[in-house]
């Protein structure tokens, strides 16, 4: 099944947790089982019906474009947005790519393996009616730290800042935006994404979609060895 939406994707940090592995190279091109990590996010982009994708890149990002060009090799028709001289968080990445994005798309991070379906994540946005979506996994503080009030369906609260007993959840770091969202944004500004969540949820213009199968992640060396190890075996 193909999705309609493209998928942003912020890999323009400068992944200093995994040093001094990133030292010479961006997070995307980290090896894992035996293959930069790109590949394996865009495999299974691609096997969950994504065929479009915009690289926000900063750090090293002209490295990923060397390597990877338009994504003919993985039927994702690539994309770049580079952040330029000064690094613009993952708000303003987003922001700076809105002309290469089009009117509503998914946003998830570099370093992210999320095995959901994309396709249901999407018709649940739209059924919603909202500016946008937040996928939500209930963590218990056991993968990181819990992050997001969700009941009934409904986003209570977002904050990754000032956290409170009642998250029980966490952004499971899958995202839809309306590109609307960030109009009042100037092109070219530095903000935080996480910012942009949080009073979405606040002014009631974020949907909660909640995900059963857990997150996998490169940003640490604990979750670089785990995820190697799964699609080692996986392989």
């Amino acid at each position: 099944m193909k999705v309609d939406l493209p998928v942003a994707i912020l890999a323009g940090g400068l992944a200093t947790r995994l040093r001094p592995i990133t030292e010479k190279i961006p997070k995307s091109l980290v090896d894992v089982a035996g293959e930069p990590f790109l590949a394996h996010q865009l495999r299974l982009l691609h096997s969950h019906g994504i065929r479009r994708a915009v690289l926000c890149v900063g750090h090293l990002g002209e490295m990923i474009e060397r390597d990877f060009g338009d994504g003919a090799e993985f039927g994702v028709g690539l994309k770049y947005s580079f952040d330029g001289p000064v690094l613009l968080g993952t708000g303003g990445a987003l922001r700076q790519a809105l002309p290469l994005l089009g009117d509503a798309f998914f946003v998830l991070y570099g370093d992210s393996y999320l095995p959901v379906d994309y396709a249901a994540v999407g018709d649940a946005w739209r059924a919603s009616g909202k500016d946008a979506l937040m996928t939500v996994f209930r963590n218990e503080g056991a993968w990181d730290t819990s992050n997001v009030e969700f009941h009934d369906g409904e986003l209570l609260r977002y904050d990754k800042r000032d956290r409170t007993s009642a998250m029980r959840h966490i952004d499971y770091g899958l995202s839809i935006f309306k590109a609307s969202v960030f109009a009042d944004h100037a092109s070219g500004g530095k903000f935080d994404l996480a910012d942009v969540q949080r009073d979405l949820v606040a002014q009631d213009r974020m949907a909660g979609y909640e995900v059963r199968e857990r997150f996998y992640e490169v940003g640490s060396h604990a979750g670089l060895a785990e995820l190697s190890a799964l699609l080692s075996k996986k392989s």
